[in-house]
């Protein structure tokens, strides 16, 4: 089974602390069954950009680069998209741009999504939501 990486999951291996719950669970599903989404990989590039510690562009370039297969943002992601947001805004609210574009990736692709912010991704419908906080 492919599983999709949020960026709270995907970033851990690069953090100061990372979570030993993300690492453990890692190792038990095995890489080859992950996957990131582009808006994933923009998140944590752009925080490795922006960030002024060689430490993590290191281990950016180290560790996370190229280690796994990125799934486009297309259109069928984007009407997915337009649809849900649609109707957040209907009951008066709006969803996060870049987690409602992760979210959809996974509900496009029929995959399951790995998180350590389930309370992100609750509220998405049909969305199935792996907690790896804990």
């Amino acid at each position: 089974m492919r599983i999709l990486l949020d960026t709270s999951v995907y970033s851990q291996p690069i953090r100061k602390a990372p979570l030993q719950s993300v690492i453990t669970r890692w190792r038990e599903c095995g890489e080859p069954s992950f996957v990131i989404s582009a808006i994933c990989d923009l998140e944590v590039r752009l925080g490795v950009l922006r960030s002024p510690s060689q430490r993590l562009k290191t281990a950016y370039d180290t560790i996370l680069e190229g280690r796994f297969p990125i799934l486009p943002f297309d259109g069928t992601c984007a009407i997915r998209y337009a649809e849900l947001q649609a109707e957040a805004m209907t009951h008066g609210s709006t969803r996060p741009v870049f987690d409602l574009m992760i979210a959809v990736t996974a509900l496009v692709n029929d995959l399951p999504l790995a998180t350590c912010n389930r309370k992100d991704f609750d509220w998405v419908p049909e969305l199935t939501v792996l907690d790896w906080s804990r």
